[in-house]
C-alpha cells in the first residue's frame, strides 16, 4: 500500500481539507424537514439579480469555444465597475482560488504570513499547505482588526503576506479609512497586504475604503473580490483580483488559462449591468440586519455591529446546542465555536419574516425550561 504522506509536499501533512458538512438533502432527511433556510454560509438568499440567468442561458450555445473574448469583456466590465483599468483585473473561479494563486505566487517554505484571528479559515490552511508559518493576531476586544498588532507581528517575523479582511468574517467589523492609511503607510518594505473584500458591496458607501487608488499608485496591495455574495452567484464560482499590472501578469502565470467558464463570465457581466439592483440589495440587507439586531436585543442577545450580510450574536448558551436546536426547526446558523468564539453564532441576514423567526427561536432556545 502506497504511503502518499511520504510522497506529497511535506507541508500538506497535518493540514485538514475543507469540510462542507452535511448537504441540504441530508439535513432535510435527518430532521424530517421540507424547507431549510441556510443562514450559515453567508450566501445571498435572493439569488442572482433579475435577468442574469436569462443572459447566461443565451451564452450556453457558445460553450464549445474557449472564453478568450469573454475574459476580455469581463475584465473591461469589472474595470469600469471598479474605476480601474482592465490590465489590473485577474479573473478567477472565486476568492478561494485566488487565495491559492496568491500563496503560490508569493510563498516559499519557511516564509511567514500574518492573519487576524478569528477570520476566514482558508488563508491559514492554504498558506500552511505552501509551507508558510502562520502568525495569528487576535482581534481587539471590540472584535475589530488590531492593525497595530498585525503590523508589529509583520515587523517581528518579516512576514511576506499580511491578510486584511474588510469586513471581517465572522464579525462583520470594518476597517476605517484612517486605520487603513496608518497601516499601509507603516507596512514594512517587502511585505504585501492582501485584502479580502468579499463583503465590500454590503458596506455603507460612505464607509468604504478606496483601495483601488492604492493599487493604481503602486502600493504593495492586492485586492480580492467576489460575485458570490451580493451578486448571488456563489454556485458559479466567480471572483477577481485587482492588482498592479506587473503583479497581475505574475498571477496569471501561476493560475491555469481560462479557469473561469463562459456561463460564470456571462453572469458576472450581466450582473454589472444592473448596478441599481446592487444598491437595492445593500439597503435591503442593512434593513434585515437592523431588524435582526433589534429583535435579538429585545430578547437580551447582544450582536456585534456589522457591515456585512450577517450578524455575530452572543447567545448566552452553548452555541453548538443552539445551532442544533434551530437546525431541527429548519434554520441553519453557524456556531461560533467553529471560529474560536464559543457562545456565539453567525447568522446570515435574509427576508424580514425569517429574521423575526430566527430571533424568536433563539430567544425560546435560551429560555429556562
Amino acid at each position: 500500500m502506497t504511503d502518499w504522506s511520504r510522497l506529497v509536499r511535506p507541508s500538506l501533512v497535518g493540514v485538514d481539507p475543507y469540510d462542507p458538512g452535511e448537504s441540504m438533502a441530508e439535513l432535510k432527511a435527518r430532521h424530517g424537514l421540507d424547507e431549510v433556510w441556510k443562514l450559515n454560509w453567508n450566501e445571498e438568499l435572493a439569488g442572482p439579480l433579475e435577468g442574469v440567468l436569462e443572459e447566461v442561458e443565451r451564452e450556453l450555445p457558445n460553450s464549445w469555444m474557449y472564453p478568450e473574448q469573454a475574459y476580455a469583456d469581463f475584465r473591461a466590465d469589472v474595470a469600469a465597475w471598479t474605476g480601474t483599468v482592465p490590465a489590473r483585473i485577474v479573473p478567477a473561479h472565486g476568492i478561494q482560488a485566488l487565495v491559492t494563486i496568491v500563496a503560490t505566487a508569493f510563498l516559499r517554505p519557511g516564509d511567514t504570513v500574518v492573519i487576524p484571528s478569528p477570520t476566514y479559515g482558508l488563508y491559514a490552511q492554504v498558506c500552511a499547505a505552501h509551507g508558510a508559518e502562520v502568525a495569528r493576531v487576535p482581534v481587539r476586544s471590540d472584535l475589530g482588526l488590531d492593525l497595530e498588532a498585525m503590523l508589529a507581528a509583520t515587523e517581528r517575523t518579516s512576514a511576506r503576506l499580511v491578510w486584511v479582511v474588510d469586513p471581517n468574517n465572522p464579525t462583520g467589523r470594518i476597517v476605517t479609512a484612517a486605520e487603513w492609511r496608518a497601516f499601509l503607510d507603516a507596512l514594512p518594505q517587502g511585505s504585501v497586504a492582501v485584502v479580502d473584500e468579499a463583503y465590500r458591496e454590503y458596506v455603507d458607501p460612505g464607509l468604504r475604503v478606496d483601495r483601488e487608488a492604492d493599487v493604481a499608485a503602486g502600493r504593495p496591495v492586492l485586492l480580492l473580490r467576489t460575485f458570490s455574495k451580493i451578486f448571488g452567484l456563489a454556485g458559479l464560482r466567480l471572483g477577481y483580483a485587482i492588482a498592479g499590472e506587473q503583479l497581475a501578469s505574475f498571477l496569471d502565470v501561476v493560475q491555469e488559462p481560462f479557469n473561469v467558464n463562459r456561463a460564470a463570465l456571462a453572469a458576472g457581466c450581466a450582473s454589472l449591468r444592473r448596478c441599481e439592483l446592487v444598491e437595492e440589495r445593500r439597503t435591503r440587507a442593512a434593513a434585515a440586519r437592523a431588524l435582526l439586531a433589534a429583535r435579538l436585543g429585545e430578547a437580551g442577545l447582544e450582536s456585534t455591529p456589522s457591515q456585512a450580510n450577517f450578524l455575530l450574536v452572543r447567545l448566552g448558551m452553548d452555541d453548538v446546542e443552539a445551532a442544533g436546536s434551530l437546525a431541527r426547526r429548519g434554520l441553519l446558523i453557524r456556531p461560533g465555536s467553529e471560529f474560536g468564539l464559543p457562545g456565539t453564532a453567525r447568522i446570515t441576514v435574509g427576508p424580514l419574516d425569517v429574521m423575526e423567526r430566527v430571533a424568536a427561536e433563539l430567544a425560546a432556545a435560551r429560555a429556562p425550561r
